[in-house]
């Protein structure tokens, strides 16, 4: 038996063109029956609580150093003891607005704002003019 050397080998693909359109075939087939599903387990609401909306306290300092929480007046000597007290009375969840007069000094509305945060409330705003 003689080998031609020059003859090139021939693949034939055509079986494996047949079996990729067999398997695309089933993969069309199959694909829009396939249903992915992730169970989640939601908590149980209640529906009988209603979200009741807590009232802000406004704190107003004026350029005389009058303290007023909530139309309550309050010296500015012995703030922090007094409102820790008057705190007691106030949701510690509600958000502060604390407002003062511009001609005031820095420290003055800091130790208000510490006197606030140490009284238990979280959520504490400065108001400014816009």
């Amino acid at each position: 038996m003689l080998y031609d050397w020059d003859e090139k080998p021939e693949l034939n693909i055509t079986p494996l063109v047949d079996v990729m359109l067999v398997l695309l075939a089933i993969l069309m087939v199959i694909a829009p029956n396939i249903i992915f599903e992730e169970n989640i387990k939601l908590p149980q609401g209640s529906t009988t609580k209603q979200i009741s909306k807590i009232p802000p306290v406004h704190i107003t300092i004026d350029e005389e150093k009058n303290i007023q929480v909530n139309k309550e007046n309050f010296l500015l000597n012995g703030f922090q003891d007094n409102f820790y007290l008057y705190a007691n009375k106030l949701d510690k969840k509600a958000t502060v607005l604390i407002s003062a007069d511009e001609s005031l000094d820095y420290g003055i509305v800091m130790s208000i704002l510490a006197a606030v945060k140490q009284a238990g409330f979280t959520e504490v705003s400065l108001a400014t003019n816009g």
